[in-house]
């Protein structure tokens, strides 16, 4: 086995390649969610978002013209 050292240094460095990509996308998934709804706070991306919310989650209450 001539090749021990050099595939175990190989698996090793692999490793710490794929180690370093992965992470968790919570943080970037928060960057892009803006608009809050006010009643049960789910976190969308948009406006319009929130007015399609709005229309299958809240179907009796009248959906905010503006979220500020």
């Amino acid at each position: 086995m001539t090749r021990g050292k050099q595939k175990i240094e190989a698996q090793r460095k692999n490793a710490e390649k794929n180690q370093k990509g992965k992470g968790s996308q919570l943080e970037a998934r928060a960057v892009g969610l803006k608009v809050i709804c006010p009643i049960c706070k789910a976190q969308l991306a948009n406006q319009n978002q929130l007015v399609d919310h709005y229309g299958s989650k809240h179907p009796k209450e009248k959906a905010p013209s503006n979220s500020e």
